[in-house]
């Protein structure tokens, strides 16, 4: 991060802070969302609308609660939870209705192997959907966006400590129901369950 400018302060009214603020972040941005969106334009305007809500509340982030890119992650689910609730339905339907329009076969057949592909990473996701709310935001922000147990507990407004517990349960949980799901199921190696717990 450049050290010659306040983060936040000044994002709103100085062309410059901006810049360097979103230089220094829109790479996390675009990955935080690519880890939640699969369609690109939808992606781009959200990563948009992310930095667009960083500015309006600027104002809002207080540095002795921690770094500024898990605030702006906090952002960044405000954003996506609003996107989703309003167009969830709609994006379905729409997807589903072009994307039989203008695929040919070769296409889907791509498709279906990248599905094919990321099979375990689905039941990772459906399984994830099946913990409580807190510890799920707790598992995302640390396995899926990297942040660190400490960032995350800033994040989620919980204590270190109290973070590492949940987080080392809901890993626990989240093999249990993998394990659970499929018993015999070799799409999901040795290595990827240890991964989770």
């Amino acid at each position: 991060m450049n050290p010659n400018y306040d983060p936040l302060e000044s994002i709103g009214r100085d062309p410059d802070a901006l810049e360097a603020f979103y230089g220094d972040h829109i790479e996390a941005v675009q990955g935080f969302v690519a880890r939640r969106v699969w369609d690109p334009e939808l992606a781009a305007d959200l990563t948009a609308d992310i930095f667009l809500a960083a500015i309006d509340g600027a104002h809002r982030y207080e540095a002795d609660r921690g770094p500024v890119l898990a605030w702006l992650y906090g952002v960044g689910r405000h954003v996506l939870a609003v996107e989703f609730r309003r167009n969830d339905r709609e994006l379905r339907i729409a997807r589903r209705i072009e994307g039989r329009r203008l695929l040919d076969e070769s296409g889907i057949t791509r498709i279906e192997e990248q599905l094919d592909a990321a099979k375990f990473a689905r039941r990772v996701y459906q399984a994830i959907g099946q913990l409580p709310e807190r510890d799920r935001q707790l598992l995302e922000l640390v396995a899926v966006d990297g942040l660190s147990v400490t960032e995350a507990a800033v994040e989620l407004g919980v204590k270190s400590g109290t973070a590492r517990v949940r987080l080392h349960r809901s890993r626990a949980r989240l093999a249990a129901l993998l394990r659970a799901e499929s018993p015999g199921d070799v799409t999901a190696s040795p290595h990827q369950l240890e991964v989770i717990s």
